[in-house]
C-alpha cells in the first residue's frame, strides 16, 4: 500500500513538472511568433514601431533562445508522441522566423500559410499533452485552426477595400 502510495505522489508530482513544462514551451512559442510578426510586419512596412529592425531580430533571437531551452525541458519531461509533436512546432516557428528575418523569401500568402502549419502543430502538441497528462474532455484542434489567423490584410488588400 506505501509502494502504491509512493508511485502515485511520485506521477503526481512528475506530471505537475510536465505541465509546467508544456505551459511555458507554449507560452515561448507563442512569444516567438509574436516577435515574427512585429519584425515581419516592419520589416514589409505593414506597421510602424519606435524599435529598429535590428532591436527586433535581438529580440526575437532572445525569444528563441528562451524557447529552444524550453523545448529542452519537454524533451527531458515528455514521451516520444509529446516530443515528436514539438519537434513540428519547432519547425514551423523557425520557418516562420526565417522569412520574418528575411533569410528565405515569400509572399504574404506564404506567410500566412507558415503560420497555419505553426498552428495546427500547436493544436497537435496541445492534443498530446492533454493525453500524456491525463486530461479529460475533447480537444479538436482542427476545429480550433479553421477559425483563422489574425494576421493582418497587406496595404494593397487594405487599400483596395476602401475603395
Amino acid at each position: 500500500m506505501e509502494r502504491s502510495r509512493r508511485k502515485q505522489a511520485l506521477r503526481t508530482r512528475w506530471d505537475g513538472h510536465k505541465l509546467d513544462a508544456y505551459a511555458e514551451y507554449i507560452g515561448r512559442v507563442r512569444s516567438s511568433i509574436h516577435a515574427s510578426v512585429l519584425l515581419y510586419e516592419v520589416r514589409e512596412e505593414m506597421r510602424t514601431v519606435a524599435r529598429t529592425e535590428r532591436e527586433l531580430e535581438e529580440d526575437l533571437t532572445s525569444m528563441g533562445i528562451a524557447q529552444a531551452l524550453a523545448f529542452e525541458r519537454v524533451m527531458l519531461l515528455a514521451g516520444d508522441e509529446v516530443i515528436e509533436v514539438a519537434h513540428s512546432v519547432q519547425e514551423a516557428t523557425a520557418a516562420i522566423g526565417w522569412q520574418a528575418r528575411g533569410v528565405v523569401d515569400g509572399t504574404l500568402a506564404a506567410w500566412r500559410q507558415l503560420h497555419t502549419v505553426a498552428f495546427e502543430a500547436i493544436n497537435r502538441f496541445h492534443e498530446r499533452a492533454r493525453y500524456d497528462l491525463g486530461v479529460s474532455g475533447d480537444f479538436d484542434g482542427q476545429q480550433h485552426t479553421a477559425r483563422g489567423l489574425l494576421l493582418p490584410n497587406s496595404r494593397a488588400e487594405v487599400e483596395n477595400d476602401g475603395s
